[in-house]
């Protein structure tokens, strides 16, 4: 059973973006090596405290056998940070999904090129029970540290009981849950159950409600349990929303952790104007008016536009940008110039070769 370093947990906990790796395709849908390799340089060099790669911005449809990138996709990330030779700790997180066999296999081999934890989803198990998940958690947990999902029913999760996130809170080498149900009243229930379990203070809670980045982040919850108060709050975020603007979510993070540690409230109040933009931001890449169905090719035009991807193609050639995506894009785009990184990337870009 691989655990984190004491480094790495600390790290963790002290609260980072993680962003959710895209994937970089050529118009003919073959991976772009090059922009791929690039797109995990520029997360390194935005001061992310990680990346998460064989996600749902990664598509699921790498691990498809005609398809074979899993493992691709995982090798080069994993290269690209022995080769930025950090001098400070990096999160390496690997996304997990598939019936037990299937997950046990990519932990295995996320294990092998080094990653550090195993995001693991509960997509696709619709017909299973809780206690039957929980098993899989278990066997997982067994091989490397994960990091829960909660993953919102509209792109392929379900909905858990405040029974099975206290139960999952109790796994050991479970370190990490990220809550992603776009959903207040789910994630309510999910920050509970950790807050009432006896390993409240070994997990670290990192926001996936790209709907409600900021929001989450500047909130503390605070529940009874056995007689007496206890707290828990988001300290970070892995997010696909991340994904794109990266350099300015770092930024948002600082500004957020100060915010918390003055308790100015004109702070509180701007921050909270602001991750309104955000989440206007967010609607505009992840396509909520059409069920989502934009999400990875909106975040692929924010991408593109900046230089970061040749273009906006998807796995599924079914998945493209929805009627006025593209629009509202460039709107939210020219509202709110503070959110975007574009000098930073133009920058960055300068200095690679493609």
């Amino acid at each position: 059973m691989k655990r984190l370093s004491e480094d790495l947990k600390r790290h963790l906990h002290a609260g980072k973006v993680i962003p959710a790796h895209p994937l970089a395709l050529k118009a003919d849908r073959s991976i772009d090596e090059s922009r791929q390799r690039q797109l995990s340089r520029y997360y390194i060099a935005s001061g992310a405290g990680g990346i998460a790669v064989g996600v749902h911005s990664t598509q699921f449809e790498i691990r498809d056998p005609e398809i074979n990138l899993y493992e691709t996709v995982l090798k080069w990330a994993s290269e690209e940070v022995v080769m930025a030779k950090l001098e400070r700790p990096f999160l390496k997180v690997a996304g997990i999904c598939g019936p037990t066999d299937q997950a046990k296999r990519e932990a295995d081999l996320a294990l092998s090129y080094g990653f550090d934890m195993g995001l693991l989803s509960m997509g696709g198990l619709q017909g299973w029970t809780e206690a039957a998940i929980l098993d899989r958690v278990r066997e997982v947990a067994a091989i490397l540290p994960v990091f829960g999902f909660y993953l919102q029913p509209s792109v392929g999760g379900r909905i858990f009981s405040y029974d099975f996130w206290k139960d999952f809170a109790e796994i050991d080498n479970v370190e990490a849950i990220k809550c992603a149900s776009f959903n207040r009243y789910q994630t309510l229930d999910v920050m509970r159950a950790v807050a009432q379990s006896s390993r409240r203070e070994s997990i670290a809670m990192y926001t996936g409600n790209d709907d409600n980045i900021v929001a989450d982040l500047l909130t503390t919850y605070r529940f009874e349990s056995e007689g007496k108060m206890v707290e828990k709050e988001f300290v970070g975020g892995l997010l696909g929303h991340w994904a794109v603007y990266t350099q300015k979510a770092v930024e948002l993070l600082v500004e957020v952790k100060a915010c918390k540690k003055s308790g100015s409230g004109q702070d509180w109040a701007r921050l909270l104007s602001k991750g309104i933009e955000v989440t206007d931001v967010n609607a505009a890449m992840f396509d909520p008016a059409y069920q989502f169905h934009g999400c990875i090719p909106g975040m692929h035009e924010m991408l593109r536009r900046q230089g970061l991807l040749e273009g906006t193609w998807c796995l599924n050639p079914k998945e493209v940008l929805s009627p006025g995506q593209s629009e509202e894009i460039s709107r939210v785009h020219q509202a709110y110039p503070d959110l975007n990184d574009d000098a930073f990337v133009s920058q960055f870009l300068k200095q690679q070769k493609i």
